[in-house]
């Protein structure tokens, strides 16, 4: 598996989703490519940072939407 390949299915690996054949050869590339292992190791960390960082559930209040939509005229 080439450099290429493994960025292909990260996300794949990552959920678990990737083939036992696909997953052997792509843990053996890992076991010899430490570019790819700090590739993987940001990309998780990228991923756990947006995680962390999601918003949900936010009450706007609707003075402020008010005054936004005021400023932009509309």
């Amino acid at each position: 598996m080439t450099c290429r390949e493994v960025i292909g299915f990260i996300m794949e690996y990552l959920d678990g989703a990737l083939p036992p054949p696909e997953r052997r050869e792509f843990e053996k590339h890992l076991a010899v490519c430490y570019s790819c292992v700090a590739y993987l190791r940001t990309y998780e960390a990228t991923i756990r940072l947006e995680t962390a960082t999601r918003i949900e559930d936010v009450t706007v209040p609707e003075d402020l939407v008010r005054a936004i939509l005021a400023s932009r005229g509309a």
